[in-house]
């Protein structure tokens, strides 16, 4: 057995002075030190000998198996060495040759616009918060004192995916989660997808994106509300811009309001974009109904609270001069390019 892993030793240092990379080295690594090596092969016979032989036997192993690998580690130095002598040799890249810039992607429209309303609110004191698209009817309508018999909830308007679970129609449901987990004063914005069924033409979208805003604590007032939206337009649009509120419906707001700006396009002088009324009307708006809050485990007597919403599509649109909303979701890279930074 002894000669037997002598013969081994030697076949291996014959071996490895014919390697002339590391794919190789590896492969002789794996067969003469592996489970399946003729090392272990002679090790599983120590069985059959006598216990005197049987250590002899075991230290020659031992000698071999490290004579082995320390000729396996020569020679990987040696590769390495060989390896940096080449690269050596070819050189390095001209240094002073103008450097290719890689093809980069551009900016979204419709991230800009969010990016952009999300920092203004932020500097207002915003935390952003965010929900499932997947909903739960009970946070969709039940919660924001939509009743059964409303339209919004007929399989028409909606995406159900089955009974009691649909795709969100807004971002109402994230102002619901958040009041329930969560103790005023509260002040978020909830920039997010949504779904509706609508027929696609030049402005409608089965799939769109809203940004609501909700505030919470104890003296909250339409004035705040008024105020808050005043400042996001002239921070959006440009200090000139002014904001128009009409009076108008939503089951989870009341007294509610429907908010136009200054037009962005044309300042006020009326154009082909506000229909030559000098206001585009952007988004809905009010006081957090009473029932809402209550629902939500917050006492209306105590406290009150103002929420708005707004579809981010529209914004973009009005700002950069886009006239069909399906220009988002075509991937038009001439489109794109236009925002690039």
């Amino acid at each position: 057995m002894k000669e037997e892993l002598y013969k081994i030793l030697e076949e291996a240092k014959k071996e490895i002075a014919n390697i002339r990379d590391n794919i190789e080295l590896e492969k002789m690594k794996v067969k003469f030190l592996g489970k399946k090596g003729p090392i272990k092969d002679v090790l599983s016979k120590l069985g059959s000998i006598s216990e005197e032989l049987r250590k002899e036997v075991g230290r020659v192993a031992n000698e071999v198996k490290e004579e082995l690998t320390k000729m396996i580690d020569e020679a990987e130095a040696h590769l390495k060495k060989l390896q940096k002598e080449n690269e050596l040799k070819k050189g390095v890249s001209d240094i002073s040759l103008p450097l290719k810039k890689p093809l980069t992607g551009y900016p979204h429209p419709v991230s800009l616009v969010v990016e952009k309303m999300v920092n203004i609110f932020k500097s207002m004191g915003y935390s952003v918060a965010d929900g499932p698209e997947l909903e739960e009817e009970y946070y969709n309508f039940d919660m924001l004192n939509i009743p059964p018999h409303h339209p919004a909830r007929d399989d028409h308007d909606s995406f159900y995916v089955m009974p009691g679970m649909l795709l969100r129609t807004h971002t109402s449901p994230v102002q619901i989660r958040t009041m329930k987990c969560f103790k005023p004063p509260i002040a978020i914005v909830v920039p997010g997808r949504c779904y509706r069924r609508d027929a696609t033409d030049a402005t409608h979208s089965h799939t769109f994106h809203q940004m609501e805003g909700l505030v919470v604590d104890k003296g909250i007032s339409f004035a705040d509300l008024k105020g808050t939206l005043l400042l996001w337009a002239k921070m959006m649009f440009g200090e000139e811009t002014q904001i128009r509120l009409r009076p108008d419906f939503f089951p989870f707001t009341e007294p509610s309001a429907e908010l136009a700006v200054t037009c962005p396009v044309c300042k006020g002088k009326k154009c082909n974009v506000c229909k030559h009324t000098g206001w585009v009307e952007l988004m809905g708006c009010g006081m957090v109904d009473p029932i809402v809050l209550e629902n939500c485990g917050i006492d209306s007597e105590v406290y009150s609270g103002f929420a708005f919403g707004l579809g981010i599509e529209r914004v973009a649109m009005t700002v950069y001069g886009i006239s069909d909303i399906r220009q988002f979701f075509e991937n038009d890279l001439r489109l794109l390019e236009q925002f690039g930074k």
